[in-house]
């Protein structure tokens, strides 16, 4: 599936390629304070399926309690979180933030990750009364 997004303020966009069935939400506690939320979702693909469109992401390098490194990209204007994926040269997946997709409510999280560090209420979000839009 081809998808499209970009950051909040519109200096950077991208398209990929990717699989709708490799959308998933991670509660590890980097994702929660990377992304200032209870947790992160991403879809993954493959480096080479990712194409950068517009503007120069800014790249923070975090290094994991097991010592794997994985660079975070985000605009450095607006700070929109736009990918994470290997370090280096190292080979591996990158994600791609869901929230930066402009086809976000066609993908569907199929997994979990982390579930270990998730916090309980994430896991009743439907008894949280509505307040509208």
């Amino acid at each position: 599936m081809k998808i499209d997004g970009g950051c909040h303020c519109g200096a950077i966009t991208y398209e990929a390629e990717i699989d709708p069935d490799q959308v998933l939400i991670c509660h590890c506690t980097d994702c929660q304070t990377l992304s200032g939320s209870a947790f992160r979702t991403v879809v993954l693909t493959a480096p080479e399926n990712f194409k950068l469109l517009t503007g120069t992401p800014k790249t923070y390098v975090k290094t994991a309690q097991s010592g794997t490194k994985r660079a975070q990209t985000f605009c450095p204007d607006c700070g929109t979180p736009i990918t994470s994926g290997p370090a280096g040269n190292t080979p591996g997946l990158l994600g791609i933030r869901l929230g930066t997709t402009r086809q976000r409510a066609d993908l569907t999280p199929k997994r979990q990750t982390w579930v270990g560090s998730a916090l309980g209420w994430t896991q009743e979000l439907e008894e949280v009364p509505e307040l509208g839009e």
